[in-house]
């Protein structure tokens, strides 16, 4: 979910002259220190990593789990960072950013940088971005997106040998300092369905377990799962959606496991049916046997049309889960991240997170965009409410300039209407098809992420207050003043006529491209609107392209899709490892006389 393209990633230390690494400031303060604050100079001897994110981002999310293991292996040396850097204006909260670090399992340092100082100072561009200082305190490497853990691995074996070598590397204790933990019955809880029993289960994404409430949406009835991060019939990762099968199973969105689960509620006992906890990677399959395809941070999961439809938001993607065939498949989206609608095949989404069937329609929560969205039984996705990436805020009235901001869950009603859980708004809205008016339900919700109808009332997961909130629906909305909002991310100025656009690929510390089978190297290039090219776009191999600016389009955004094969270059090695890198930028432009002609 990056919005300008990042700087090339550079080339090793001995071949590139010495950057000294900046200072680290940010007027949020530090998270997980005990309450020190940390400087580079203090840390002189460890090597750093600094993680550039920001929690609403589904990459970001990919890049922490995928750096525990070198976390842990390289405790003694490596210092990992993160530097949280917004892109919503609930993401520059002080309070939101402390609960992210503990929803998510941060178990590093994080400097909070709402005002994105520290980001400046290291010309970051894309979220997420990884950036590796040496023990003498200068930047060695910079990765944006995400799959880089194998090349930063070998770059911190590197760098240990080296600084061993010299003298300059200083092993020992970081500087990571837990929180004290906090005695709630749930802790960020994800998403909700109601039992046939009545009782309501919740996906306790935290503490990875289920937990069986009753009635009353207080009293805990039983846990499933051990609580700790796992794939096992014991185990989740981070659980999110859950959704009634017609047989009165539950199927589990097991989000960072890449995975969907199914759990029976009379005996408790769970089994995997589709993903193989690998995560999805372009050119991997897209359908197939179930268990057999790899999946992408599924974070809900609906009954419609006789299948599961899964809201893929690791992917910007739908698929469907077929129980009875036990196959799965993509069912809409390209992968690109944004709004565009039309022919399911054709359409883009930006990190789908709710579902809720409702008759001939499967209404979807894309939270990227700010979007209330629909795909009909005839495969066409529609938007009802959100215009794009960078335009958010909390504004009530005709749909075309309603704003949400950050939607993570969706509720049908039963008078054809939908509530949606405005999670980063703090609010419950509504959306009416038939008067196309969105209104305010309640607000004082704190990250509310799904909601489930129980009789006359509607039970809101509050998330960030690890608790269910029972509301009775109003029959009058409560009005709010309107508030817009665009990302602080600026525009990158271009000048009209011919855009040269330029991706910068190195491949990582001995590794080459592979091109055994024809070229290694992908570039995908769109638009919105799909007006401001008019030459350009589409799909190529060189990882350079002339881009020509239509006369008359003053702004909108580039779509950028990048991608490259490289595998270990030894020549003794017979079959050796193979790594594909993935980035996706959605870079807003403004077309402007004296601007820049090469990006």
């Amino acid at each position: 979910m990056n919005d300008a393209a990042p700087a090339p990633t550079p080339a090793p230390a001995s071949r590139r002259a010495r950057v000294r690494a900046p200072e680290l400031v940010g007027k949020g303060g530090w998270l997980n220190t005990g309450g020190e604050e940390l400087s580079l100079a203090a840390l002189r001897g460890r090597i750093v990593i600094l993680d550039f994110w920001t929690f609403c981002c589904i990459n970001c999310l990919h890049v922490l789990d995928e750096l525990r293991e070198l976390e842990e292996k390289h405790r003694d040396t490596v210092v990992m960072i993160g530097v949280h850097s917004p892109k919503f204006v609930h993401e520059a909260e002080h309070a939101a950013v402390v609960d992210a670090v503990e929803r998510y399992g941060v178990h590093h340092p994080v400097l909070d940088d709402p005002e994105l100082a520290t980001w400046k100072q290291y010309a970051v561009r894309a979220w997420p971005t990884l950036v590796v200082i040496d023990p003498e305190g200068y930047v060695v490497a910079q990765h944006a997106g995400e799959g880089h853990a194998h090349a930063l691995a070998r770059l911190v074996e590197e760098l240990e040998a080296e600084h061993g070598a010299k003298g300059t590397l200083r092993r020992g204790d970081g500087p990571y300092v837990a929180p004290e933990p906090v005695a709630t019955d749930l802790r960020f809880p994800g998403k909700a369905v109601v039992l046939p029993s009545g009782n309501l289960l919740v996906s306790d994404s935290t503490r990875h377990q289920l937990v069986e409430l009753a009635a009353d949406g207080e009293s805990v009835v039983r846990r499933i799962g051990s609580g700790e991060r796992g794939f096992t019939a014991e185990a989740f990762n981070e659980p999110q959606g859950l959704a009634l099968l017609p047989d009165g199973r539950v199927v589990v969105a097991d989000t960072v496991n890449h995975a969907l689960r199914v759990l029976d509620p009379d005996t408790g006992a769970v089994e995997t049916v589709a993903g193989t906890g690998r995560q999805w990677w372009q050119g991997s399959p897209t359908s197939g046997p179930a268990l057999e395809v790899d999946l992408s941070s599924p974070w809900d999961v609906a009954w419609w049309q006789d299948k599961v439809w899964i809201a893929m938001a690791g992917v910007h993607q739908l698929w469907t889960w077929d129980p009875a065939a036990g196959t799965v498949q993509v069912a809409a989206g390209t992968t690109n991240e944004g709004l565009v609608d039309g022919p399911a095949a054709e359409a883009w989404f930006a990190q789908p997170s709710g579902l809720a069937a409702a008759g001939d329609r499967l209404w979807i929560a894309d939270s990227e965009t700010s979007a209330l969205r629909w795909i009909d039984v005839d495969g066409v996705v529609r938007t009802a409410v959100g215009s794009g990436l960078f335009d958010f805020g909390h504004r009530d009235g005709e749909a075309g300039r309603a704003l949400l901001q950050h939607p993570l869950g969706v509720t049908a009603l039963p008078d054809g209407s939908v509530a949606v859980c405005d999670t980063y708004n703090h609010a419950l809205r509504r959306y009416d098809p038939a008067t196309d008016q969105v209104t305010t339900l309640a607000t004082d919700l704190r990250e509310p992420s799904d909601a489930v109808l129980v009789g006359e009332d509607i039970v809101v997961v509050e998330s960030a207050r690890h608790r269910l909130t029972r509301l009775r629906l109003p029959e009058e909305a409560v009005r709010v003043q309107d508030v817009a909002h665009r990302t602080q991310r600026a525009a990158t100025d271009v000048a009209p006529g011919t855009l040269r656009l330029d991706v910068v690929f190195r491949a990582p510390s001995g590794q080459k491209l592979d091109d055994r089978y024809g070229p290694s190297t992908r570039l995908l290039v769109s638009s919105t609107p799909p007006e401001l090219l008019a030459g350009g776009e589409g799909a190529g191999t060189d990882l350079f392209r002339e881009l020509v600016l239509a006369d008359g389009v003053t702004e909108g955004v580039l779509h950028v899709s990048a991608m490259a094969a490289s595998c270990d270059d030894d020549p003794a090695n017979e079959y050796p490892a193979c790594h594909v890198h993935q980035q996706d930028w959605g870079v807003p432009v403004r077309i402007t006389a004296g601007g820049a002609t090469r990006l």
